[in-house]
């Protein structure tokens, strides 16, 4: 069982070589995608996904629950591919806030907090193969407002948390992977 990272930065080729990754173990394939159709750009940007994702796998789509979704589908001789961590933090970090104050420390909710330990534990007790695809935010400017902050620190965050508990750890850039902790095959 081996749990791999594969993060960079917006149209890296990250997802591209998380699949590439997922195909080559000839296992069954569980892709968990966590976007939600928000509004029209990225409605198409979902059925743009959907029809070059590999029709043999098993799509699964989980915006909230992601530690309950790796739970239940990891399995010996499976691999679950998760795509995209930033976008299902996104979905967390939002789903019960209203109102977000202009200045000041943003508290997490206990719902976000919950469900960032339920996929820990998950990703940790996976049965099988995952493969996790998330991006770099924080290499750019620091951004100007206090959620925008709250959300490079907390995808900072996270992408340390799932590094440390992951054995391969991949950097895409230019479509180009970088083995950045495991051994490449």
């Amino acid at each position: 069982m081996t749990r791999t990272l594969v993060f960079g930065g917006a149209r890296s080729g990250k997802s591209a070589h998380a699949e590439t990754l997922a195909a080559a173990s000839r296992k069954e394939v569980i892709y968990v995608a966590t976007a939600q159709a928000g509004d029209g750009e990225m409605a198409a940007r979902i059925a743009g996904h959907r029809q070059q994702r590999n029709q043999a796998w098993t799509t699964v789509e989980e915006p909230i629950a992601l530690g309950a979704a790796i739970a239940h589908w990891s399995a010996p001789g499976r691999l679950v591919l998760v795509d995209c961590l930033t976008i299902w933090l996104s979905n967390l970090m939002f789903s019960e806030a209203k109102e977000f104050p202009e200045v000041g420390e943003i508290i997490p909710t206990a719902c976000f907090r919950k469900q960032r330990e339920e996929f820990l534990q998950a990703l940790e007790q996976a049965a099988g193969d995952v493969i996790l695809v998330s991006n770099e935010v924080g290499m750019g400017i620091v951004p100007q407002g206090a959620i925008s902050r709250w959300f490079v620190d907390e995808a900072g965050r996270l992408n340390q948390a799932v590094a440390a508990r992951c054995e391969q750890v991949l950097w895409v850039a230019a479509g180009l992977p970088l083995m950045l902790k495991g051994r490449s095959c």
